[in-house]
């Protein structure tokens, strides 16, 4: 690194001593040296700039007191922490001057502006305030990270690298292929063939390719309003005709409004974001209406692992025999979102053609994750891991419903069969917006239910209130924080 930004800045200073001041001053304005970060003593550096130590301590020197470094007996010189505020107010300056002009330059260019569109929101702190209310995140105090650790030292034994280091080009991980196949989909009530999985980047990474696959600017798509702002944006990027569909509390309401649709995207499992459990009858509804329309039907199995029923509803595919369901699971709300494993089932010749999309954006799901998922379900440590969430899910849904009866008995919630979040709406004129920024405030984070709908510029006054990243023993004092600010 020293080498190369030395020799960047030949000849813009007159001396040797005038170049490696500039060159840390530049290292600080790149960031890659950042405060309280050590320097290579004068010696080292002297070798490696092939510089008379004497010009290298003069420079070091004149850093020192130009407080851009701070030295310290018998350890050297550190970036201060004084260097990094005055060159980064430097910094902002000529970037204000020329954001501008860089954005005019290409604004003109994009096709479009996926920055635009509406998304989930979360405080960036979220992770430090004391109340998370937040849906679906990563609890380390849940995680088991023995038996992960385990899965991780066996994929670097010689003979597994030997499996997962090469170039797999479009294909993915045979042992995760296996355990999707025979243990995954099975407990969904789904029977398919090992060329009917695709392993995708999560199940966000399945719904873009499926977007990009099989809709254009004429097609037709009806989803669940509210619902999942992800898979509206996608489709919105394709197409114009995204139509809103209806639902209730059996889930999707089947109704004239599915006549027009090529495509329908459905959670059926829990809904998102309301939680509900479609009914049966209304599955056999809806593909008995895709069966007469010709329509597919994209199936975001939303949460199943996570029921708190002795009895799960069957997945949508494991009751299709046309072919009509595209069925799109993950490992990311079990597990770890940050391992980003989801997959598309579908028929061969679909999966065909996604896989050949794939490779196209990222040739091949990381190898390595893949083998630990698949060791991590094979030792059955993955069932072993969803009987404890769901047992802490439920009492922590349990103890989140008594906290909300009791202190704020002006919100209603659905009766959730499972998952990790709540769905509850106030009274009529409650901007949960506002109410989000008033209890960020306090220490609490829930996500106001607007960015769920289309949008309509109201204020909305349902909020999702999630139970996954916060201990059962602050689900009480954080609801009673929400009761005082809805006073």
């Amino acid at each position: 690194m020293w080498q190369r930004l030395f020799r960047h800045l030949e000849g813009i200073s007159p001396t040797r001593q005038g170049q490696l001041r500039d060159m840390v001053v530049q290292g600080v304005i790149d960031g890659l040296l950042q405060p309280g970060e050590a320097l290579p003593s004068s010696r080292v550096l002297a070798e490696s700039l092939r510089l008379s130590r004497t010009t290298v301590s003069l420079a070091l020197q004149a850093l020192s007191d130009q407080g851009f470094l701070t030295a310290k007996p018998r350890s050297g010189y550190f970036v201060s922490d004084a260097a990094s505020t005055s060159v980064a107010r430097s910094v902002d300056t000529k970037q204000d001057k020329t954001a501008q002009t860089h954005a005019n330059m290409w604004q003109h260019r994009l096709q479009f502006q996926p920055s635009t569109q509406r998304n989930i929101e979360k405080p960036k702190d979220w992770q430090q305030q004391p109340y998370p209310f937040v849906y679906g995140q990563f609890d380390a105090t849940q995680f088991p990270f023995r038996n992960w650790r385990r899965c991780i030292l066996e994929s670097i034994e010689a003979r597994s690298v030997r499996v997962w280091a090469p170039d797999h080009i479009d294909q993915d991980d045979r042992a995760l292929i296996e355990q999707i196949h025979s243990r995954l989909l099975p407990a969904r009530g789904i029977w398919v063939e090992r060329d009917n999985i695709l392993v995708t980047s999560g199940a966000q990474q399945g719904l873009f390719l499926l977007a990009q696959l099989l809709m254009g600017k004429d097609t037709s798509v009806g989803i669940e309003s509210p619902g999942y702002p992800d898979a509206r944006n996608n489709f919105e990027l394709r197409t114009q005709k995204v139509h809103n569909l209806d639902v209730d509390d059996q889930g999707l309401v089947i109704d004239a409004k599915l006549n027009c649709c090529d495509y329908v995207f459905v959670t059926p499992s829990h809904q998102c974001p309301t939680t509900v459990t479609m009914s049966m009858h209304r599955r056999h509804q809806l593909l008995e209406q895709a069966k007469k329309n010709n329509c597919v039907v994209i199936e975001d199995d939303h949460e199943s692992e996570l029921n708190f029923s002795a009895q799960p509803m069957p997945a949508l595919k494991s009751l299709d025999t046309e072919q009509r369901v595209v069925y799109i699971g993950s490992l990311s709300k079990t597990l770890a979102h940050g391992l980003r494993l989801g997959f598309v089932v579908a028929s061969s010749e679909l999966i065909k053609e996604l896989r050949a999309l794939r490779r196209l954006m990222v040739r091949h799901i990381p190898s390595n994750n893949q083998q630990v998922a698949a060791g991590f379900i094979a030792h059955g440590f993955h069932e072993a891991h969803m009987r404890n969430l769901i047992k802490s899910y439920k009492e922590r849904a349990n103890t989140l419903k008594i906290a909300l009866t009791k202190y704020a008995p002006q919100l209603h919630f659905n009766p959730a069969q499972g998952g990790s979040a709540l769905w509850v709406t106030g009274p009529k004129g409650l901007d949960t917006t506002h109410l989000s920024l008033d209890l960020h405030q306090r220490g609490v984070v829930i996500e106001p239910g607007a960015v769920f709908y289309p949008h309509t510029g109201h204020a909305c006054a349902s909020m999702r209130v999630g139970y996954s990243s916060i201990p059962a023993d602050k689900i009480d004092a954080g609801v009673q924080l929400i009761a005082k600010a809805l006073r």
